[in-house]
């Protein structure tokens, strides 16, 4: 009776076993869908034997524990790939903003100088036609117009990047407050020997997302608790502590900061990465450098027309006009600040300047010397002694697209890089329909045949107790 009580006693274990088992398989294919999961397996050992006369029996089977599939060094790869993905990214929306700015159609910055020096060339033909003047100064109008518009696009994909960095802060805080809340449950569950499985899947997710959004780098340390922080060394995250950030908004300025251990730190480019860093990038360093360039060229043109213009004479007879606004020293905000001076086309200085006399003397009706230099200022002046005003928008255009063709090309390479280790990571660690249909088959017929075999245990035992009656 004591063997058939040891055969009952295995066939229950097994039962258990492959109840459990179908249970983490149920388990696995319920989050076939979820984000972040890794397919969870049931490690098996046998009871230990018992000795039974001349032979060693054994005592059945029992789950010492449910692990998840995961390797370490895929989770690494995939974590710093999406810090470049999230950089480039960060940067897409913005340029793309720019090239609309810094069009290649026939309504640009570029068109409207050659359409107003053309203006100034029709204006030679007849001096004297105030419909012509006029046109001058409508050219005039919509060239500085085009710069003013273009300069005030600039601001407004400024503030565009300021308010998605400032709608990213909650979201942010949000997910680093998250991993300090798990990394308590992780020690939590583990300190009392079992493993938690779901939470590490949560916690890994977000370091992903944390570091495509914020390029934080991350490591586990001795107590199983994952340690965040920013590419610079500030941490966001120490055991159970979660740092903040704050955007804080100073008039049309945005500022990043953290709060971290009573004391608060500005981030710069330096101390951040992923999609952050892309969109500062932008914000810092491509829209200033290509507002400084437009800024350049509204000087130069206006500045160039109004020396000339101030060296003619309008019908006036009266020289020493600026066509434009006078710039000043700087070219700092010129084509934000760019607008025609003259209110009235009598102005328009066509006629080369009367040289003083007394009586004074008056321009010729159609004297167009003037007019004829001011045409020819575009082809004949070149800003750094090398550009043209048109080929100087040109490289201005160039420079745009081609940093978004060059971030277009970076986003579809980090895209192919994270996606195929996201495939090397599923192959490993996601769940496979397939293989959990072949291993619930398994574990259900084990499960029958436990039954099976406790059945047919407990006719022999009613089969000895029928004997023994």
């Amino acid at each position: 009776m004591s063997g058939l009580n040891a055969a009952l006693n295995a066939g229950r274990t097994s039962l258990e076993v492959n109840q459990k088992t179908i249970e983490v398989i149920g388990n696995n294919i319920s989050n076939v869908n979820t984000e972040g999961y890794s397919k969870q397996n049931t490690e098996l050992s046998p009871y230990p034997s018992i000795n039974f006369g001349d032979f060693f029996v054994g005592q059945g089977v029992k789950v010492t524990d449910v692990q998840r599939a995961h390797d370490v060094f895929v989770t690494n790869q995939l974590q710093d790939k999406s810090i470049s993905l999230g950089f480039a990214n960060g940067q897409t929306d913005a340029l793309k903003q720019l090239e609309g700015v810094f069009n290649i159609t026939d309504n640009n910055i570029a068109t409207n100088v050659s359409k107003f020096f053309d203006s100034w060339q029709q204006l030679s033909t007849n001096p004297s036609d105030l419909v012509l003047r006029d046109t001058v100064l409508q050219q005039g109008n919509l060239l500085a117009t085009s710069f003013n518009n273009a300069a005030n696009d600039l601001n407004t994909i400024t503030g565009n990047v300021n308010n998605t960095i400032v709608s990213k802060i909650d979201d942010l805080n949000s997910k680093i407050s998250q991993v300090a809340e798990l990394n308590q449950r992780i020690y939590n569950i583990e300190i009392h020997g079992q493993t938690a499985n779901s939470a590490r899947d949560q916690r890994d997710l977000l370091a992903k997302n944390l570091a495509q959004s914020l390029g934080v780098t991350t490591y586990t340390d001795n107590r199983g608790m994952l340690a965040v922080q920013l590419p610079g060394g500030m941490p966001l995250v120490q055991g159970t502590a979660a740092m903040s950030l704050e955007a804080a908004v100073s008039g049309s300025s945005v500022t990043i900061k953290l709060h971290a251990a009573g004391t608060t730190r500005d981030l710069d480019l330096n101390s951040v990465g992923g999609e952050i860093k892309g969109l500062l990038t932008v914000r810092d360093q491509t829209i200033p450098s290509i507002k400084g360039d437009l800024d350049r060229l509204a000087y130069e043109i206006s500045t160039q027309v109004n020396i000339q213009h101030a060296a003619g004479a309008g019908l006036d007879s009266v020289s020493g006009r600026n066509f434009f606004n006078d710039p000043g020293a700087s070219s700092v905000d010129a084509a934000r600040n760019i607008t025609v001076a003259l209110t009235d086309a009598s102005q328009v200085a066509a006629a080369d300047a009367p040289p003083i006399t007394i009586p004074p003397t008056t321009v010729a009706p159609g004297d167009n010397r003037n007019a004829l230099t001011i045409a020819n200022i575009d082809k004949t002046y070149l800003i750094n002694g090398t550009d043209s005003f048109d080929s100087y928008y040109g490289k201005i255009t160039s420079r745009v697209g081609l940093a978004s063709n060059q971030n277009a090309l970076s986003v579809s390479g980090s895209q192919d890089a994270v996606d195929q280790l996201q495939n090397l990571r599923d192959s490993f660690s996601g769940v496979s329909l397939e293989n959990e249909m072949i291993n619930m088959i398994q574990y259900q017929r084990g499960f029958q045949s436990s039954a099976k075999f406790l059945s047919t245990v407990d006719e022999m035992m009613n089969v000895l107790m029928t004997v023994k009656n």
